[in-house]
């Protein structure tokens, strides 16, 4: 399995930016994709991911200002992060929660490299 980000980059306080995922490879069955990301000093925290029925779920840090969605071509998944500021600044990850081979072995993580957003003024 391949995660790859693209899209990060820089905002001002109050400007908008889109990431997006490409996975590829094979699993049996997706639980989510999704975003986490990682401020200095900081853990790695979720964002917002989207389940395998496509309804989204999101942090409280992302709600109303962020949307996650499924990209229109292969397995994609995206984030719209609107009105930005800088506490937002930190590494977006990608994320696939996924079953590869057999349900008994539970779900597996795969994670992209990330990508840098920094919104400042």
């Amino acid at each position: 399995v391949h995660v790859v980000e693209s899209g990060g980059g820089s905002a001002q306080p109050g400007g908008s930016l889109r990431l997006s995922c490409e996975i590829s490879g094979e699993w049996k069955m997706m639980y989510h994709m999704g975003w986490y990301r990682q401020a200095p000093g900081h853990g790695r925290e979720l964002v917002a991911r989207i389940n395998n029925r496509g309804v989204p779920e999101y942090a409280q840090i992302a709600k109303g200002r962020f949307t996650v969605s499924f990209g229109s071509a292969g397995h994609m998944v995206l984030l719209g992060l609107n009105d930005l500021n800088t506490a937002d600044t930190a590494v977006y990850y990608c994320n696939l929660e996924a079953i590869v081979r057999a349900m008994s072995d539970g779900p597996t993580n795969f994670w992209g490299q990330g990508t840098q957003v920094t919104v400042s003024a």
